[in-house]
């Protein structure tokens, strides 16, 4: 894959820190815009479990203690205080949803934000969000391949007539319907994700950066060459923790940019940087958090 010398920044959304002040939320997607980011990702949990004496364990990073802003619902507030930025959910855990319902969210999301919306999904880990939403956690994997077809549909057929192991509409349609296909982007580190992404993707994001995953970027590549489908028109995303560092921001970007990476997002939020066992960088204000997406840019853009 040819060197690429058009990396674009993307910032996480500190969706576990920034708390509950709208004006501060407006403020960060504002100066990530102003700073020339091309887009912004937000995570999504509906619940935060407990993770004590649980059989099996939970092994995901968020607990009770983690607050999390509805993405649709943050996106659609932020497209009415922003103009060109774009938001991507990385990701959105699609089958824990009701597949109709998500579908019109994403395509309101869209319309209302000028077409603006990259929708980053998967099946997540957390089981008990799933049965808190009445969702059956057994056969989301199959649940969620008939989601990513009948999302599609919604979005461009005026009438859906659709009957399968998970779905039921009879001659009915949402409306308004987005203006373009939303790109559909999956994320994870499995070769079922790698292998579903390659299939029925528009794209893919990691949540690493290092040596480890230009080698995953580059088994999603072959996948996709052997699905017959060309892997230059296919954007990939590496996510960068904060907490490496200004030297180790540089050469991530730099072998991003030799690997033929499209987007690199930074992530300076805590609890993800202690999962991962790198520094947590530690910021409690949205000044804080906004100090460091201008660090970063400085550093690589």
């Amino acid at each position: 894959m040819g060197h690429n010398e058009k990396v674009k920044f993307g910032a996480t959304f500190p969706t576990t820190e920034i708390g509950d002040d709208p004006i501060a939320i407006r403020d960060i997607a504002q100066a990530a815009e102003s700073l020339g980011y091309s887009h912004i990702v937000a995570y999504d949990h509906v619940l935060g479990a407990e993770h004590s004496g649980r059989q099996p364990k939970l092994w995901g990073p968020y607990t009770e203690r983690d607050a999390f802003h509805e993405p649709f619902v943050l996106f659609g507030f932020l497209a009415g205080v922003t103009t060109t930025i774009e938001f991507e959910t990385a990701i959105i855990i699609l089958p824990q949803r009701q597949t109709v319902l998500a579908a019109k969210q994403a395509a309101e999301v869209d319309i209302l934000s000028g077409g603006r919306l990259r929708l980053g999904i998967g099946t997540g880990w957390n089981p008990v969000e799933y049965e808190g939403l009445g969702i059956a956690w057994e056969g989301r994997g199959a649940r969620f391949d008939d989601q990513i077809t009948l999302m599609r549909q919604l979005w461009t057929d005026p009438v859906v007539e659709v009957s399968t192991d998970h779905h039921r509409i009879e001659r009915a349609g949402i409306l308004p319907r987005p203006r373009r296909p939303i790109p559909l982007w999956f994320g994870g580190s499995t070769k079922v994700a790698f292998r579903r992404a390659a299939r029925v993707g528009d794209g893919f994001t990691f949540a690493s950066a290092g040596r480890k995953t230009v080698q995953q970027a580059s088994e999603l590549r072959d996948l996709l060459v052997a699905g017959g489908r060309d892997p230059a028109s296919f954007p990939l995303e590496f996510t960068l923790m904060y907490g490496l560092g200004e030297a180790r921001w540089a050469s991530s970007v730099e072998s991003a940019r030799e690997a033929g990476i499209d987007y690199v997002t930074i992530n300076a939020m805590s609890t993800t940087a202690a999962w991962t066992g790198m520094e947590a960088p530690g910021f409690t204000t949205v000044g804080e958090h906004i100090a460091a997406l201008e660090r970063f840019i400085t550093v690589v853009g």
